[in-house]
This record gives structure tokens, sequence and C-alpha cells, in this order.
């Protein structure tokens, strides 16, 4: 069985968001979009939240644990999750680059990348096996079905 997590991944988008803040204000890096164009992240700010906010969701209606490493009594397969295997994670992606969009900047923009790494290796790696381990063949055939990004 996994650690448990002290730090969840919503810790870790309020983390990287005051980051980005830092980055845009405090050492501001090449302004590469201009308003009005950058208000178009507004569109990846609400289409992560719902995305996220929805796949969370369907976790609560399966009651199953929605903290990584919680029990996993039920796999999800349906909805967005029929296209990836990670979707509140594409969600809180989705987020962090609308933000980024809307600052504008290369030094806004970094710690999105960091962010994913970090998801990606404390979480999403472990979360694979952990599923596996709970679910042998089912999340086998699931894995080979459905990508783990997009």
């Amino acid at each position: 069985m996994e650690k448990e997590r002290r730090i969840i991944p919503p810790v870790y988008l309020l983390m990287t968001l005051v980051l980005m803040w830092f980055m845009q204000f405090v050492l501001p890096v090449f302004r590469y979009i201009h308003e009005p164009v950058a208000y178009v992240g507004i569109i990846g700010v609400l289409l992560g939240i719902i995305m996220a906010a929805l796949a969370a969701g369907m976790f609560k209606q399966a009651g199953t644990g929605i903290r990584p490493f919680d029990e996993a009594t039920t796999l999800v397969t349906s909805g967005f999750y029929r296209y990836t295997r990670n979707p509140m994670y594409i969600g809180m992606i989705l987020m962090l680059a609308g933000v980024a969009f809307l600052m504008g900047t290369i030094g806004a923009a970094l710690p999105v990348l960091v962010f994913i790494l970090i998801i990606r290796n404390n979480f999403v790696v472990g979360e694979e096996r952990f599923l596996e381990a709970s679910f042998g063949q089912q999340y086998l055939d699931y894995k080979s079905n459905v990508r783990r990004w997009f």
C-alpha cells in the first residue's frame, strides 16, 4: 500500500498558482501573449474546473475514494474516463494552463510544467500500480485501451 500523502493534488494546484503569481509579478520573464488575446485563457480555466469537478463527481457517485490512494471500490471507466485515465489531473492542468495564458509570460508558464512532473511522479505512477493491484486484469484491460493523459 502506498504511504499516506500529506499534500494532495489540490494543494499542489494552489502552490503552483502562488508560484505563477510570484513569477509573473516578482520575476517577470518575457511576455508573449497580450490582451485581449490573453483572455482566451479564461476558456482553459473554465474547462478545467468543469472537467475536474465532473470527474470527481463520478468518483463520488460510484462511492469510491477520491483522494489519491484511498480505497478504490470501483473502477470508473465512463464519462471523461473513457478518453483519459486522469481527467481530474487534466482538469487541473487546463486550469493552470488557462491562468498561464491569461498572465501571458514564460515565467508564469514554467510552474505548470513543474506541476505536471510532480503529479506524474508523485501520484499517477503510484496510482497505476495501486489500481493494478486492486483490480488486476480489469485495470490492465482499461489501461491498454485508454490513454494516461490525452
